[in-house]
């Protein structure tokens, strides 16, 4: 399947003359991989395409080694969304629920629901934020989260047709090329009202170096370099054989007698794993003591 142009990647930018920073994100293949998982249907697909989106964007705030997990839990049709993506761009993500609902806008299949935004650092600390899904879009809950939690302006617009996911942001940053307050708030007003005109048939097909010059041909912009994006799923067969810890001994047992091994699927990527009775049994063995 053919891809638009930087499809897979996010790109930064910074505005010469504002405290302001932007990123927009382009995703094919990863959230193929993701939707292929399961039998979602088309407006399933389509929010889990908005989440991936948002999930990178939020990624590159990170300052240092980690993930962020995004997240909405509810009592709608779909009781868990959620999207993981590390500081290296590695995605990976998944629906449950009624994945077959169809309902007139993505945001219903989570209606009512809590937005969850969990960073973690690897091997060290662990935030959690969350705020309420009361809009209706999730760009919208998340410019609330940022202003509550970050106390930085900030803006998305995301977009998705199932095939393709999009998004953009932009962030005003703390004054540093700009002291003027009033300033301040007329190149932010004029950065975002630019932004807001984006339709979501341009977030998705523009190449990005040609909407960044319909927004901003005015502005003087550091444009980075696009890093990559991709699908990795960080299950493994070790991890797999450690979540059987869980289960008694006798349950593993009866299993085994059932079908003479015990067979496990990764819900994220559908890879499945298969251990024998000598490797499940030993997990219950006590440790050797010297």
């Amino acid at each position: 399947m053919n891809f638009p142009e930087c499809a897979d990647s996010s790109i930064r930018f910074l505005f010469g003359d504002a405290d302001i920073r932007g990123e927009t994100v382009l995703l094919g293949s990863s959230i193929e991989r993701i939707a292929s998982a399961h039998p979602y249907s088309p407006r399933v697909q389509q929010l889990l395409g908005l989440f991936a989106a948002a999930a990178v964007l939020i990624s590159n705030n990170l300052k240092y080694s980690g993930k962020i997990v995004l997240q909405a839990r509810s009592q709608g049709p779909l009781s868990l969304v959620m999207i993981e993506c590390t500081s290296t761009g590695e995605i990976r993500g998944i629906a449950r629920g009624n994945i077959d609902a169809d309902t007139p806008t993505p945001m219903e299949l989570i209606a009512g629901g809590q937005l969850v935004i969990t960073i973690e650092r690897d091997g060290g600390q662990r935030y959690q934020g969350i705020v309420p899904l009361d809009g209706t879009t999730l760009g919208g809950a998340l410019d609330n989260y940022f202003e509550q939690s970050e106390q930085l302006q900030t803006r998305f617009w995301l977009a998705c047709d199932g095939r393709v996911a999009a998004g953009f942001m932009l962030q005003q940053l703390p004054a540093q090329r700009q002291q003027n307050a009033e300033t301040r708030t007329e190149q932010w007003q004029n950065a975002t009202v630019l932004a807001a005109t984006l339709a979501d048939d341009e977030l998705l097909s523009v190449p990005r170096a040609t909407l960044l010059h319909r927004l901003f041909h005015e502005s003087a912009l550091r444009v980075f370099d696009p890093q990559p994006v991709i699908f990795n799923c960080s299950c493994s067969r070790e991890r797999s054989l450690n979540a059987l810890r869980c289960l008694e001994t006798q349950e593993l047992k009866e299993i085994i007698a059932e079908e003479g091994h015990i067979s496990m699927t990764c819900d994220m990527c559908n890879t499945p794993y298969q251990f024998n009775p000598e490797e499940v049994l030993g997990l219950a063995e006590p440790p050797v003591l010297h």
